[in-house]
């Protein structure tokens, strides 16, 4: 397989990303609004839910305890009680920065 030069790349990138961008606007545009394309939608995503409902109901029961942690996390954010949280919840705050939920700068 031959080499790409680094003009040949930019091309490449600027061709997907314009057929990304007409892609995205043909779904808001016309797609989106289409009761045809709504149903059917609608119909696979049924689907695709009942063939995996076992996976997610795994999925949630193992990470049941993140999931608390991020809810328990949002509500002391909208209350602005965030350093109760800390003080209080210190196991959980502990998980979601493992996670990566929230991001921690370095204090150096």
């Amino acid at each position: 397989m031959e080499e790409l030069n680094d003009k040949q790349i930019q091309n490449i990138l600027k061709a997907y990303k314009r057929k990304r961008e007409s892609e995205i606007k043909h779904y808001h545009l016309v797609l989106k609004n289409n009761p045809e394309f709504q149903k059917k939608n609608r119909e696979r995503s049924k689907i695709w839910y009942q063939k995996n409902k076992d996976k997610r109901k795994n999925y949630y029961q193992d990470n049941k305890e993140i999931h608390n942690s991020k809810t328990l996390y949002k509500y002391h954010l909208k209350k602005d009680n965030l350093e109760y949280f800390k003080l209080k919840h210190k196991e959980k705050y502990e998980l979601l920065i493992e996670s990566g939920f929230i991001k921690v700068e370095d204090q150096n």
